[in-house]
């Protein structure tokens, strides 16, 4: 029993130095777990308007780790964030990341029609 314990220990080890996709997929079911929490919490507290603590989890979610899909909203709110602030370098810069993960991305109508973040993202995007 224990034997099978240190194989399986060492196999997943060596194995998780390759950087096939189907290990990048399973490295990353594991990565995206430990910024779950943060991720969903900064969700919550942008849909709430609390932006200043949304900002940091969703920032604290990227840093710990996310999957690809997760990491792109992140972005995305962190973008609209700076926006809505006026920072409009750092919402280029947090767009650019998310299209970075995800060239395809694009924001939903509603998001895409904000007079703020909309024309920012289409030019960012288009220079992409």
């Amino acid at each position: 029993m224990m034997i099978r314990l240190l194989i399986s220990a060492v196999a997943f080890a060596a194995l998780g130095a390759c950087s096939s996709g189907p290990m990048r997929d399973i490295r990353e079911l594991f990565q995206s777990a430990k910024g779950q929490a943060a991720f969903t919490t900064g969700l919550k507290q942008y849909d709430d308007g609390d932006y200043a603590e949304s900002a940091k989890n969703l920032q604290s979610a990227l840093d710990q780790g996310l999957g690809e899909s997760d990491k792109v909203s992140a972005y995305k709110h962190l973008a609209f964030l700076h926006c809505v602030s006026g920072r409009e370098r750092q919402c280029r810069d947090e767009f650019r990341k998310a299209l970075a993960v995800d060239p395809s991305m694009d924001l939903a109508p509603a998001e895409a029609g904000h007079p703020i973040w909309g024309p920012i993202f289409r030019a960012v995007k288009a220079g992409h």
